[in-house]
């Protein structure tokens, strides 16, 4: 099913707002100075599984920008875009996932897990630190433990949160050809 453009704006716009509200108040400090366990990738996975890879992307990219925003240090791109790539990843991950046709099973929770693991170690151990040390002139032992970290704590709470936002949003719809006519 396409999502009608009004339909990605509205779901742009409530996935930037949930995903800043978990970010900013429901992260949890880790022992790595300046990264958090946060959930909001979970969440961040399910919109973007269930509203593409633009939606995806921006509700990342807003989201994480007004995280940012909201601290006061200013903002870190490095980290910025990364989440925007994690929602696009995860977006086109979604394309093989029929979550609107009610279905969630084992083979779709798989595919939806071994897509945020990809994303997750392309995006926190690989992209962040290459951007942190271009961009920043960060040291690379401190921004490769800090993606090291962030991305480890990323796929644990996204395959926690992410796979059980799909679950009872698959549940909730009903099965293809499991309505029947009433004589």
């Amino acid at each position: 099913m396409k999502n009608s453009p009004v339909k990605t704006i509205v779901s742009i716009g409530i996935g930037a707002a949930l995903f800043f509200v978990l970010g900013r108040f429901v992260a949890i400090p880790s022992p790595v100075p300046n990264t958090s366990i946060c959930i909001q990738y979970g969440l961040l996975a399910f919109m973007a599984v269930l509203f593409g890879p633009l939606a995806g992307a921006l509700i990342g990219l807003i989201g994480h920008f007004l995280i940012d925003l909201s601290w006061g240090y200013g903002i870190w791109w490095s980290w910025v875009i990364c989440s925007g790539i994690f929602g696009l990843l995860m977006g086109f991950a979604g394309k093989k996932i029929r979550l609107e046709d009610g279905t969630f099973g084992g083979k779709e929770i798989a595919i939806f897990n071994i897509a945020q693991v990809i994303a997750h170690l392309i995006c926190w151990v690989v992209v962040a630190p290459i951007l942190d040390i271009v961009m920043y002139a960060e040291p690379a032992n401190k921004v490769f433990l800090q993606g090291l970290v962030g991305g480890v704590s990323n796929i644990v709470t996204t395959a926690i949160v992410g796979t059980l936002l799909c679950i009872a949003y698959a549940a909730s719809k009903p099965k293809k050809g499991s309505l029947k006519e009433e004589k």
